[in-house]
């Protein structure tokens, strides 16, 4: 729960120091712009809000691990919900009204959380989940998209230490391999999820595993 909200409170933060010039650059995901992206920051709030709101009486039927699917490839900017971010985005014309709404929805998220039972059953995607799970799913999602937030603006701060260190063991567990210990976890982040090619030694390090990655999580 505590990793949960220092990820958040960290990307929040970094949305909220960048300047408008910033909201016009690439992103790290394919296709979108940082404005892009931080609209997609606001839909994760309200799915944070929407999610711990919706309790469920049923068995887990997934965990922070099992939440993620793996894709064959990478993501194009071209999937309708993707596209409809964009439009979204750009309709709010002005930097300072997506920061305000992610200020506002993100801060009540947030809030949200911190309140929640982490032991308490709750329904997304048509599927249960323990809160404390859910929580921990979105460790690896703020995590990745605060790298994204940065890849093209290295003014902005990385992401805490915390959080790309139980992140890198979530996609180690999913990839049910472990990734050098050369690699820096955001090295190891951004290599293991396609966010970047590995270098010649790079890939050597890896060994068998590069056969496995990138992994293209959705």
């Amino acid at each position: 729960m505590d990793l949960f909200s220092h990820s958040w409170a960290a990307l929040r933060t970094a949305v909220a120091d960048l300047a408008d010039q910033d909201f016009t650059q690439p992103s790290g995901c394919t296709g979108w712009l940082v404005q892009d992206l931080v609209c997609h920051l606001v839909i994760d709030a309200q799915d944070v809000l929407i999610t711990l709101a919706t309790p469920a009486d049923a068995e887990p039927t997934i965990t922070a691990l099992t939440y993620w699917t793996v894709g064959a490839e990478a993501p194009t900017g071209d999937d309708p919900l993707d596209a409809l971010t964009v439009r979204l985005a750009a309709a709010y014309e002005e930097p300072h009204l997506l920061k305000f709404h992610l200020d506002d929805l993100g801060s009540a998220a947030g809030r949200a959380a911190v309140l929640a039972d982490p032991d308490a059953r709750v329904s997304t995607r048509d599927e249960v989940l323990t809160v404390h799970e859910y929580l921990t799913m979105y460790v690896l999602e703020w995590t990745l998209h605060h790298l994204d937030l940065r890849a093209h603006l290295p003014h902005v701060a990385e992401p805490p230490a915390e959080g790309l260190a139980r992140t890198r063991q979530m996609l180690e567990e999913i990839a049910g391999a472990e990734l050098p210990a050369a690699f820096s976890d955001t090295d190891a982040l951004l290599i293991a999820t396609g966010r970047r090619a590995p270098t010649e030694a790079e890939r050597a390090e890896l060994g068998d595993l590069a056969a496995k990655l990138p992994l293209f999580l959705g």
